[in-house]
């Protein structure tokens, strides 16, 4: 029997909350994903509170789901979302992408323990995804960890993180990030339309950069994931040379083509003056679902070997895999669930809690 939306839909609408309604009826469930026979979903709630006291709703929801006839594998995530803040009158204006002002050079982020960047010599080798997945299984290692978007031209974690709501700002000048899958994050593709293209010079970026990482309320944070663009520009330059950056981890996949830029990055760090934590080997082989056979589909073990021969820390394989794309589309990144494909998220977030 091949399982439908509405058929999970319609298992949860039977799942009665606490304070009455259902999950369904108090539109609660997010990014439900039905694959095949496995089902993904959020289910997300006001506050935190809120949500430590639906841990018996999640298990009621797994429950249901998993007695459809067809469903083989269930994974719920349970997330919250602060409130926004309450402010009298009308809401006070935040603006973006002023020019950068003076401040000290190697700038320190109140609470921020360890700013990490995330970054890739070119587009298109999973950077965001690692950026995305590596938060969420640091924050399941029981770290406090943050997610910074900082790719300002193309910004895609509120989509990955599955988060759609605009942070608030009381005040016009601070900004109260959004929670989602235990980790605090904000991207500059919440505050506009999915559609809307950014448009700006260098000192915009640098400024959009500084008051994202000084203006936002991030709290106590063991780690500040940052979600660089590729390549080596305003952006890395900003990071690099103005805020106290722990290290930088470095994405390519293992095709020679790739190999050529992430080294042009790694090199750009290093000017930089900023430690290289480690290298990621992403897209490294392919599984087929159907008969098992592996192919290495942009060549095997090239970032392995780049990183002994710079003498760096290789911190992992991470495989192409249909799973990981749709469950970053679909807003659970894959890490936040119980896939066998997380574990290699889990063990690259073990290395890294060693390195720092």
């Amino acid at each position: 029997m091949t399982i439908t939306r509405e058929d999970v839909l319609a298992a949860l609408d039977c799942v009665a909350l606490p304070d009455g309604g259902t999950l369904v009826s108090r539109d609660l469930v997010r990014a439900l994903v039905v694959e095949d026979s496995a089902v993904r979903f959020v289910i997300e709630a006001e506050t935190p509170e809120a949500a430590q006291a639906l841990g018996p709703v999640r298990q009621q929801a797994e429950a249901a789901v998993s007695a459809l006839d067809g469903v083989a594998r269930v994974s719920v995530a349970l997330t919250a979302h602060g409130p926004a803040a309450k402010a009298k009158g009308p809401a006070p204006s935040l603006k973006l992408g002023r020019h950068p002002t003076a401040q000290p050079d190697k700038q320190a982020i109140q609470g921020v323990s360890n700013i990490i960047a995330v970054g890739s010599g070119k587009g298109g080798v999973g950077k965001s995804t690692v950026a995305s997945n590596l938060a969420v299984a640091l924050a399941r290692h029981g770290l406090r960890v943050g997610l910074l978007d900082a790719d300002i031209y193309g910004p895609s974690q509120p989509r990955m993180m599955g988060v759609g709501r605009r942070p608030a700002s009381p005040d016009g000048k601070t900004i109260i990030p959004l929670k989602a899958h235990g980790v605090t994050m904000i991207s500059i593709g919440l505050m506009l339309k999915e559609d809307e293209a950014v448009i700006w010079r260098g000192p915009m970026l640098m400024g959009a950069l500084q008051q994202l990482l000084t203006q936002v309320e991030w709290g106590v944070l063991d780690v500040l994931i940052v979600d660089m663009p590729p390549g080596t520009g305003d952006i890395q330059l900003t990071l690099c040379s103005k805020f106290d950056v722990r290290g930088a981890v470095v994405v390519s996949t293992p095709q020679d083509v790739a190999l050529l830029d992430a080294r042009k990055a790694l090199r750009a760090f290093q000017t930089l003056k900023t430690p290289i934590l480690g290298l990621v080997e992403n897209m490294s082989t392919f599984i087929c679902p159907k008969c098992g056979h592996e192919e290495h589909i942009f060549g095997e073990g090239g970032v392995r070997a780049e990183a002994e021969k710079q003498g760096l820390t290789f911190l992992g394989e991470l495989p192409l895999s249909v799973e990981v794309r749709l469950a970053s589309d679909g807003g659970v990144p894959v890490a936040a669930t119980d896939s066998p494909v997380a574990k290699a998220y889990e063990r690259m977030a073990g290395r890294l809690i060693e390195l720092l």
